[in-house]
């Protein structure tokens, strides 16, 4: 396993690495804690070097590399319990920081074609526009809506918050101008006015068992890992105690 996962990281880590090259690196400074292609690189490489430990301390037996593989894992496997136990009790303030990421993807929605894809995705995956509501694209510099703003864009939202037409060949990229400056009821007849938080709630409550299988299937082989590294472990150490025991008795003139 732990091979393939290494071949898995470094594809992760080239194809992050080259999406950041090949943006500006204005727009790449500006958006760096929202940016899609820096999560790769770092779960990239993170994932290499706990593979790299695994594979190598179990091939050379090395019980550094193997303490090391299994206190990463084990780690991993406490931050992802903690995460999921406090994201449960805290759910005000859990929802409070996924609200606070999306605003900051909003406000970065022009700077990075790898995130405008992403939250154009998003909002046509879930049928919402916006954090709370699509009024919240006025965060946005070229969708603002106020009377100073020299944009094109000015009180508009983008495409991916309209309402899907069957019978559009080619995709309407200006269908969302000026919807920020109608109301709720008005807006609902050409985009969705519901926030992408709410509708993210809502699908978590509907797949909870669909999250908690990924969840379950994300943790055995974790534990099987630890497992298995502290028994190669204990097994290196009754070696390396066995071969003391013969040096000693063989260097005894009566054995």
């Amino acid at each position: 396993i732990n091979p393939a996962l290494q071949m898995i990281s470094m594809v992760m880590v080239a194809v992050g690495v080259y999406a950041r090259l090949l943006k500006h690196a204005e727009a790449a400074m500006a958006c760096l804690a929202v940016d899609p292609a820096i999560l790769l690189v770092v779960v990239g490489v993170l994932t290499f070097l706990i593979t790299f430990c695994g594979c190598v301390g179990s091939l050379r037996e090395n019980i550094c590399l193997l303490q090391t593989f299994s206190v990463c894992l084990t780690i991993i496997f406490l931050l992802q319990l903690v995460a999921g136990v406090l994201g449960f009790v805290f759910s005000d303030k859990a929802r409070g920081k996924v609200s606070e990421i999306i605003n900051g993807a909003i406000v970065h929605y022009r700077d990075d074609l790898d995130l405008q894809n992403l939250i154009d995705f998003g909002q046509k995956e879930f049928s919402c526009c916006g954090g709370v509501s699509y009024k919240d694209w006025s965060q946005n510099m070229y969708f603002n809506c106020t009377a100073a703003n020299p944009s094109r864009e000015r009180c508009s939202v983008p495409f991916s918050c309209c309402l899907p037409d069957a019978d559009e060949v080619v995709i309407n990229t200006m269908c969302g101008q000026g919807m920020q400056a109608l109301g709720d009821l008005e807006a609902s007849a050409f985009i969705h006015t519901n926030g992408c938080i709410d509708k993210l709630v809502n699908w978590i409550h509907s797949n909870l068992f669909l999250l908690g299988g990924i969840a379950l299937g994300l943790a055995v082989p974790q534990l099987v890992g630890i497992l298995l590294a502290q028994i190669l472990i204990n097994q290196i150490k009754d070696q390396i105690k066995l071969q003391l025991y013969n040096q000693q008795h063989r260097a005894d003139p009566w054995y």
